[in-house]
């Protein structure tokens, strides 16, 4: 891997034990990797290597999809929006994304605490998370017309 981030290899081999990659560790192992690569491939061997090494903790039920693939989703789009040269300025630009709690204005806890969403990439569920944490009361839902019950 780039003799820049030196961390970067360790990762994708292996070598960092769960215990000494915090969050940070992880947003910046995911910046890291796609300033290298494209999203789809990132995406497969960010979440190969976390696999791997939730496993080796003895903790494979730890690795969470959803959470994985949608941090990893605001990263790409807060770095193709702003273009920051390194994760310091990255992580300066964007201090949500270094907080776990980043997801809570898109999720749920119900949802994220789901057996789905570890399994699978579950789509969000919130515009009313949203409102609740800015303070504004939430938008009334609305229904399509295939919601809609039958008129009779």
């Amino acid at each position: 891997m780039a003799a820049d981030c030196p961390e970067l290899g360790r990762f994708l081999r292996g070598e960092i034990p769960a215990a000494d990659f915090p969050h940070r560790e992880h947003v910046r192992m995911a910046f890291e990797m796609l300033k290298r690569h494209d999203f789809a491939e990132t995406l497969l061997h960010y979440s190969r290597a976390l696999r791997a090494m939730t496993a080796q903790a003895g903790r494979p039920q730890a690795f969470h999809q959803t959470v994985t693939v949608a941090f990893l989703s605001l990263i790409a789009e807060r770095m193709e929006a702003a273009g920051a040269a390194d994760f310091a300025a990255f992580a300066h630009e964007n201090p949500d994304l270094i907080e776990k709690s980043a997801l809570a204005c898109w999720y749920s806890p119900e949802r994220l605490a789901s057996a789905a969403a570890r399994r699978t990439f579950l789509l969000p569920d919130g515009a009313p998370h949203r409102a609740q944490l800015s303070g504004e009361p939430p938008a009334p839902a609305t229904r399509s017309a295939s919601q809609e019950a039958p008129r009779q």
